[in-house]
């Protein structure tokens, strides 16, 4: 039962469902009990519960599926910032988890006018598009889609190494920085299920065009990360007049 204090009853409500979740009486990925079920455990009205929920899904602690119920939300095995270039091997490699790849499909393909804007190159004739799964421990965890200009990777087979920065930079090819765009997204008919993602999970997609010190692109990446797996920061620094 909630104990009576001083702040309203819906605040005491998110402190008994956060302890309860760190006590481990609701593990992650496991569904609360029903509205009518929880709210008579605590001794409240359902309104309160509901204000309670409302504020702990948007602190990410719960996640609330329509027609199906309220879960303890999945906390992310990978946690980086964004400003901080590194490829998917190596994120998996921090978080103390083996970095596998599945290959899907590789072809090269003759370059279309938006991948010579893409890479600067009016000449270019034919890109290497490259599709992969990445998975942390093997389970499947980023949905992987590059292009690369051939002339670049004539000389080296994908299937002989799990990071493309690798690849280019045995092609003589360094990569130095990075534009990204972040978009989050619902579910996606082919990726998700790719993934193994529940139908209520989403995705951040990164769409990111690599380049090299002299500023011309080699990479562009279309980067499909599991929500549930991966968290993203940005440091902000104020910047003196």
């Amino acid at each position: 039962m909630i104990k009576t204090d001083h702040r309203p009853l819906y605040l005491q409500v998110i402190d008994r469902i956060k302890q309860d979740i760190e006590n481990k009486v609701y593990m992650e990925g496991e569904k609360l009990p029903s509205e009518f079920d929880l709210s008579k455990q605590l001794g409240i009205s359902r309104a309160t519960l509901r204000e309670a929920l409302r504020l702990l899904e948007e602190e990410g602690i719960v996640i609330r599926r329509h027609g199906v119920g309220t879960f303890v939300h999945t906390k992310p095995i990978f946690s980086a910032g964004i400003e901080e270039l590194q490829s998917v091997t190596d994120m998996i490699s921090n978080a103390n988890m083996t970095p596998g790849t599945i290959f899907l499909s590789s072809a090269v393909k003759e370059a279309s006018d938006e991948d010579r804007t893409r890479f600067n190159m009016e000449e270019l004739k034919e890109v290497l598009e490259i599709e992969r799964v990445r998975t942390a421990d093997q389970i499947p965890v980023v949905y992987c889609l590059d292009k690369i200009p051939h002339f670049l990777m004539n000389d080296f087979s994908i299937h002989s190494m799990s990071s493309i920065f690798s690849l280019l930079e045995e092609a003589g090819q360094s990569i130095s920085y990075a534009v990204t765009y972040i978009e989050p997204i619902g579910y996606h008919e082919k990726i998700s299920e790719i993934l193994e993602c529940e139908t209520e999970s989403s995705l951040l997609l990164l769409k990111q065009t690599h380049y090299n010190q002299n500023d011309e692109p080699l990479l562009y990446s279309l980067n499909y990360f599991r929500a549930d797996k991966f968290k993203f920061h940005v440091v902000r620094k104020l910047q003196k007049a």
